[in-house]
């Protein structure tokens, strides 16, 4: 075949491959374009602008790398190019018993005491969390107990901007139980010859022991019935052997300056509850709606000797034979020298024509 054969078929060849080229090369390079500028999107919308490749991520990036024969000045967009030239690099071999890069990670038994120390005690803050650990023979830095407890989603307390670390409610109750009484009122209608009114009955429980105290009803609770009654809950607070130091009390109006300066001569710090937070003296508003609901609501009083009959009544059957269920009570009646006892005979004891009624054995 002659020169000119061979020169008009690779003219044909150059023809059909820049036809190919103008062709597909275009739509080739838009589609790269297209891809780059959304990973350069996704970029900007990452907070750590650090990509760390897994092992197996690494060596398929050089795989590809390999594909271009490694120019990846435009297209390497993950890591820098001086990391990828790093990486194809021969790395030297090691010896078996080689260090060790890096710190050792800190064992698991620690981890799960340090969780556990913030856990439980919600007021400690890393340092003191740090001496704890030292006491127990446990050598740790200060930064890796922060950071073991920011991982568990533990909030730094207390705050080093506050005098005092902020303790949920519940949490402070439970820590002041033996020493911490709550008082509040409510009523009932008198039905007299003269029309409806309303009794008012002030109620105090010792929110260790849940025994409770409940004042004569009144029509008109002004600050010299209410002197009487405060007096005589404080004999009744030191006749159970109860020595206060905090009350919780609503906003009520009636608990005014005489009130809180009668517990202030007692030693007795008295806590206003917030506006609208009922839960918040959650144990003297669930004593009530108890009381309430098992008792007081089956009568209809036309008097208040009739009230406080009731009351009496009631109050000498919750504190002495009324099971109780709370979580730390264990479902037991509050009389401290009650001792359960499987032998003899099993008799009823009612109250208040049937309403109240508890069981007892005597000896045959």
């Amino acid at each position: 075949m002659g020169k000119s054969g061979i020169s008009s078929r690779f003219n044909v060849f150059f023809v059909i491959y820049m036809f190919l080229t103008h062709r597909f090369m275009p739509k080739h390079d838009g589609q790269i374009q297209l891809l780059t500028y959304q990973i350069k999107m996704l970029r900007d919308r990452i907070s750590d602008p650090r990509i760390i490749p897994t092992p197996e991520e690494r060596v398929e990036l050089l795989r590809l790398g390999a594909v271009i024969d490694h120019d990846i000045r435009d297209v390497m967009l993950v890591v820098k190019p001086q990391t990828y030239r790093r990486w194809r690099k021969p790395k030297p071999e090691q010896s078996e018993d080689a260090n060790t890069v890096g710190r050792p990670e800190t064992a698991e038994e620690i981890v799960a005491l340090i969780v556990r120390l913030a856990s439980e005690n919600i007021a400690w803050g890393y340092k003191r969390i740090l001496g704890e650990l030292k006491k127990l023979g446990v050598e740790i830095g200060l930064t890796t107990i922060r950071d073991i407890l920011k991982r568990s989603g533990h909030k730094p307390s207390p705050q080093k901007t506050k005098s005092k670390p902020v303790i949920p409610w519940s949490d402070f109750v439970g820590a002041h139980m033996e020493t911490l009484i709550a008082c509040d009122y409510f009523t009932k209608p008198i039905y007299t010859l003269f029309g409806k009114f309303d009794a008012y009955v002030l109620v105090f429980i010792h929110l260790g022991s849940r025994r409770v105290f409940m004042t004569p009803p009144t029509f008109n609770p002004d600050d010299q019935w209410l002197k009487i009654q405060i007096r005589s809950a404080a004999i009744w607070l030191e006749g159970i052997g109860v020595n206060p130091k905090l009350l919780i009390h609503d906003g009520d109006k009636k608990f005014g300056k005489m009130f809180k300066a009668f517990w202030r001569t007692e030693g007795v710090r008295c806590l206003k509850i917030p506006p609208r937070s009922p839960q918040a003296n959650a144990f003297c508003e669930c004593y009530i709606g108890t009381y309430k609901h098992q008792c007081l609501n089956s009568f209809f009083c036309l008097s208040l000797d009739q009230l406080d009959y009731i009351n009496r009544k009631w109050v000498t059957y919750y504190n002495n034979e009324r099971p109780h269920q709370g979580k730390d009570i264990g479902n037991k009646i509050l009389r401290p020298d009650f001792t359960p006892t499987s032998e003899g005979r099993i008799v009823r004891h009612e109250s208040l024509g049937g309403v109240l009624a508890w069981y007892e054995r005597v000896a045959a």
